[in-house]
Formats: C-alpha cells, sequence, structure tokens
C-alpha cells in the first residue's frame, strides 16, 4: 500500500481536488482509499436505530452491513487512533489518499487558494513536496496549478511513500 497526503486550511480545495484525482487514479488501474480528518465531531448513525442504541448500551464499535456497503462505528472514548491504526483498519488497496492529518510525517501535497488568505503550510513542513495552487508561492517549493488535474496525479503516484501491508 502507498499512502500520500493532501493538506491545507479548510476551504481550500483538498476534497474538490481528490474527488478531481481519484477518476484518473481509477483509470491508472489503481485501487484507492481515502482517509478524511475531520475536527468536527460527527455521527453516521441515527437516534433510535439498533446500531445507535447498541453505541449508547456502551458497545465499542458496531459494524453495519448491507448488500452494497459496511460501516464500523468505533467509539474512541477520547482516545482518537492515530494515522496506522486507521491504514491498518483499510481493505487492501494500492494508494490511500490521506485528507487532513497535517502534522502526520507522510508525503504531501498542499492545497491553496488565495481567497483563503491562509498562511503556507510548506515553509514549516519538510513533508511538503509541492503545491497544488491558484497563486505562485513566490518561494523555492514546486507548484502545480490546481486545475493541472493530470499533472497533480502524475505527481502524487511518482511520490507516494510506500507503507508495509498487515
Amino acid at each position: 500500500m502507498k499512502i500520500f497526503g493532501i493538506a491545507g486550511y479548510s476551504g481550500s480545495g483538498k476534497t474538490t481536488l481528490i474527488e478531481r484525482v481519484l477518476p484518473q487514479l481509477l483509470a491508472r488501474g489503481l485501487t484507492v482509499a481515502v482517509i478524511k480528518h475531520t475536527h468536527h465531531d460527527f455521527d453516521i448513525d441515527r437516534p433510535g436505530k439498533d446500531s445507535w442504541r447498541a453505541r449508547e448500551a456502551g458497545a465499542a464499535a458496531v459494524l453495519l452491513a448491507s448488500d452494497h456497503r459496511t460501516a464500523v462505528l468505533t467509539e474512541h472514548r477520547d482516545m482518537p487512533p492515530s494515522l496506522d491504526e486507521l491504514l491498518a483498519q483499510l481493505p487492501r488497496c494500492d494508494l490511500v489518499l490521506v485528507e487532513g492529518y497535517k502534522r502526520e510525517a507522510i508525503p504531501k501535497l498542499e492545497v491553496h487558494r488565495a481567497e483563503t488568505a491562509r498562511p503556507w503550510l510548506f515553509p514549516d513542513d519538510p513533508n511538503v513536496l509541492a503545491v497544488a495552487s491558484d497563486v505562485d508561492p513566490g518561494q523555492t517549493v514546486h507548484r502545480i496549478d490546481i486545475d493541472a488535474i493530470s499533472q497533480l496525479t502524475d505527481f502524487i503516484i511518482d511520490h507516494a511513500l510506500s507503507r508495509p501491508t498487515s
């Protein structure tokens, strides 16, 4: 399995970039998974449903299964899992795109849009190998136009880090 990070501030276009790159990765025959980190609490469960009731009763995890997909709802109880623990939970795939996890020591592409008026990450993060941006950072970092999807796809494939599979 290989991993590659897509990092940037909220509103910079990380998810949109992943959404645009995924079809090109799939067209090249890769099986791709995405891990998305969020700072917001979320729940895909609904109060009153059996899975919600099991979690409320104290289950550490509930696995929902249908003919089309599965989801594992794991209660972390203030002990968030590490990126390595999350990677170990994924099914076999060729590449994992990791959205967020700005502080992880993995190769990353910084997504940056001028309109967000946020600072650059790359000067302080040696794991940022390039920036996908609509503006020139004016420094010595490789810049790829945010709309150059084929070039961004090539860059991700060429710079993804191989990780041992368990």
